[in-house]
């Protein structure tokens, strides 16, 4: 590997969002620290990005998002409380979370879409390729998608983003990518990038989802990029530059992951992630699952 091409170390998490979704929940607490099962949602997205190998973390916050600093720090209080009662277990989970990752935090300001929030993350990263990773989107450890993306960057340069196939009725949810096949199967070239396309307008059923590798390149474009859809500067635009136009900083990418992914931007997949991950834990599953069957089963039989 030479100068030119350095292994990816940062990784960015835009979490300035106001969860208005979650609404009361989130007037007082970020939606990224809504539990999700017995660890807040920011913590597994945090975690995916160390298993990949990034170790150095930037978060992109705003006002009121003090407790995701809170969280990734040490709570002295808290550990010596813990060490008193010999209660080793908690002791180690409560020390987890500041021990992932070398943490960094930078205030959006004024929140203008995704696009200016990655920017935000220019004087950071540098003249590096690096990671995005959005907090919505939870992808199972048992199916690394990230670690893929990052090699199939160092492979073919560029940048990489993470694709889905869904339902052509779905896809006006999504940015839309059109693509061309490689000699990798779950590798595409992508050739063209449409923002929450009409489903008779979208080039495939690609979807782009939460996982991006980008080239630095990528701040250029953002910086030209004008306000799009909503009147935010959407990534999705500058991707589509970048696209167009490989000398400006390399092709662009998509894997194609076809693993298990848990939507928590949603208060109803926000609630079946919950009941996913409750029944495949190991100290929960059991007596979970057990429940689960006895309140369907009395559900279906309800006049």
């Amino acid at each position: 590997m030479t100068d030119s091409h350095p292994r990816i170390s940062k990784a960015v998490i835009p979490a300035a969002g106001l969860g208005t979704r979650f609404l009361p929940a989130t007037k007082a607490t970020p939606k990224e620290m809504l539990p999700v099962v017995d660890k807040p949602a920011i913590q597994y997205v945090v975690e995916e990005a160390v298993s990949a190998g990034l170790h150095d973390v930037l978060m992109i916050t705003g006002r009121n998002k003090r407790p995701l600093e809170d969280h990734f720090d040490r709570n002295y209080e808290l550990e010596s409380a813990l060490q008193k009662k010999g209660d080793a277990d908690r002791l180690t989970k409560v020390q987890e979370s500041s021990d992932l990752a070398t943490m960094h935090y930078v205030r959006q300001g004024d929140p203008r879409g995704l696009g200016h929030a990655v920017l935000c993350a220019a004087p950071h990263v540098g003249q590096e390729p690096f990671a995005v990773l959005l907090g919505d989107d939870l992808i199972d450890p048992r199916d690394p998608l990230l670690a893929r993306m990052v090699d199939v960057q160092e492979e073919r340069g560029g940048s990489v983003i993470a694709l889905m196939e869904v339902e052509p009725e779905q896809i006006h949810l999504y940015g839309c990518a059109a693509v061309e096949s490689t000699t990798d199967g779950d590798v595409v070239k992508v050739t063209g990038l449409v923002e929450k396309p009409d489903p008779e307008d979208a080039p495939s059923n690609y979807a782009i989802i939460g996982r991006y590798v980008l080239d630095p390149a990528i701040f250029g474009i953002l910086r030209r990029t004008e306000p799009g859809r909503g009147g935010e500067i959407q990534l999705t635009d500058a991707l589509q530059q970048l696209a167009a136009d490989e000398k400006v900083g390399g092709p662009v990418h998509g894997v194609v992951f076809k693993g298990r992914r848990y939507d928590t931007g949603d208060r109803s997949d926000y609630l079946r992630a919950i009941v996913r991950l409750a029944c495949e834990r190991e100290d929960l599953g059991p007596d979970f699952r057990s429940w689960l069957r006895s309140y369907v089963t009395e559900e279906m039989q309800a006049p």
